[in-house]
Order: structure tokens, then C-alpha cells, then sequence
């Protein structure tokens, strides 16, 4: 029997690796991608993506894109409300299961399975216990392209803000940090990866620092290397 999937979309790298691994198994139809937006900003809380850069991800994808906007600040409760209208929604139309990109935070995945408890929703974990060492070559060894949006400054220096998520990156790393970030030492936006149509091509944009944590903007550019104007839904272009 064929389970419908709801996909928990970060728009990192670790949800871009937990739907290729998902799209593997044979007995699993992903059927949407599912991300919070800060109202506010028009972003991906923590990440600080903006909307219209994961909507690219998603049309790359071939999946729909479910946006739960929340207000700021968000209360915990407020959080919870509109999960579980997210939840209903999703049993509703037909779907089994939730999966996350979660690695290795007990604490976070037992948050996940008791909120799913009672909803007819399975917690599903395709990356779960990976050594994020491992894990991070292995997503690089095989296409995933990441830039770094967001580092948390007491554990990491502000100049890996901005950079790809790479062989070198992860040589720079001090002792101490997790390959994956998992920790929240940094996050990311996958531009590139085995589940996508075609790269998103991005350029980036300014830094900010705030409340200990350094943002860089990233946002799409119309312009490639060879000098090509291109669409941004088909990357077709001209001179």
C-alpha cells in the first residue's frame, strides 16, 4: 500500500536529503512540502528564506508547497493551534504520514511524535541517526548545494555566514561543531539537489546580526555565468 507523505520543508539541506532518501522507497508518495513563514518578514523563521525562494524549491521539486504562516512573535501555543489545523487538513485529504528532517535531538523528535499522537499521522525520520559527519559529505558527494543563511554566533564565526555548505566548509569547521549544524550552529538554503528539476540560481545579498545570530540574505539571480537571462520557473534563457 502506497503512503501519502507530508513533507516538513526547512528549506535546508536536511529536508532536501529526507526527500531524496523518501522518494527511494518504493511504498512512499511525498505529496507536498510543508513550511512555517514568520507573517512578518515573509520568511522561514530561523532561516530566514525568503518565501519566494522556497516556492522555487518547491516547483523544482514537482511538489505543492504548504505555507503555515505564523505570527511574531509566536507563542508556543499559536504554534500549536495552526499545526493542528495543518495536521487535520492533511488527514483530510488523504495523507498517512509527516516526515521530518530531524537527525539526533531526542528531545525534538519525542516533541514531534507526541504532537502527531491522536491525529491519524505517522512521524516518519528517513535521516534519524545518521553520523552527521557521514551524512554531510554524503549530501555533497551526491549534488546537494547549500548556502549558509544563518550562524549562530556564540558557537560559530560570523564569516561562515554566507558560504556554501562544501568539502571546504566542512574542513573550516572548528573543533566542536556539528558537520550538520544540528546543534543550530548554522542553517541553510538548498539551491541544488538530486530531488530537483534544475538548480536555483542565487546570488547574495546583505548581513545582518541579530539577537546573537548573523543572517545573510540570499535571492534569486536572472543572470548565469555564461551570461544567460533566465526565467525563474524554467532557467531558459537567452543572451
Amino acid at each position: 500500500m502506497l503512503k501519502r507523505v507530508l513533507l516538513s520543508w526547512s528549506s535546508g539541506k536536511d529536508s532536501a536529503w529526507a526527500l531524496h532518501l523518501l522518494r527511494q522507497q518504493k511504498d512512499v508518495e511525498v505529496v507536498a512540502l510543508l513550511t512555517t513563514f514568520n507573517s512578518a518578514a515573509n520568511r522561514v523563521a530561523m532561516h530566514a528564506v525568503r518565501r519566494e525562494l522556497v516556492e522555487l524549491q518547491a516547483e523544482r521539486a514537482g511538489l505543492l508547497l504548504w505555507a503555515v504562516e505564523l505570527p511574531w512573535p509566536c507563542s508556543n501555543a499559536d504554534y500549536e493551534d495552526r499545526m493542528r489545523a495543518v495536521c487535520a487538513r492533511a488527514v483530510a485529504e488523504g495523507i498517512d504520514a509527516v516526515a521530518f528532517g530531524d537527525l539526533f535531538l531526542e528531545d525534538i523528535r519525542a516533541y514531534r511524535v507526541k504532537q502527531l499522537e491522536g491525529t491519524g499521522l505517522e512521524p516518519l525520520f528517513p535521516v534519524w541517526g545518521i553520523p552527521t559527519a557521514d551524512l554531510a559529505r554524503q549530501m555533497i558527494a551526491a549534488g546537494v548545494r547549500a548556502r549558509i543563511t544563518c550562524v549562530d554566533s556564540s558557537k560559530l564565526s560570523c564569516s561562515f555566514s554566507g558560504r556554501d555548505f562544501d568539502a571546504a566548509f566542512l574542513a573550516s569547521l572548528p573543533p566542536g561543531i556539528d558537520h550538520c549544524g544540528e546543534n543550530g550552529e548554522f542553517h541553510t538554503f538548498v539551491y541544488e539537489s538530486p530531488a530537483f528539476s534544475a538548480p536555483i540560481r542565487i546570488r547574495t545579498g546583505e548581513q545582518v546580526e541579530r539577537d546573537g545570530f548573523v543572517f545573510t540574505d540570499v535571492n534569486f539571480t536572472d543572470v548565469d555565468p555564461a551570461g544567460l537571462t533566465l526565467d525563474p520557473g524554467t532557467e531558459s534563457g537567452t543572451k
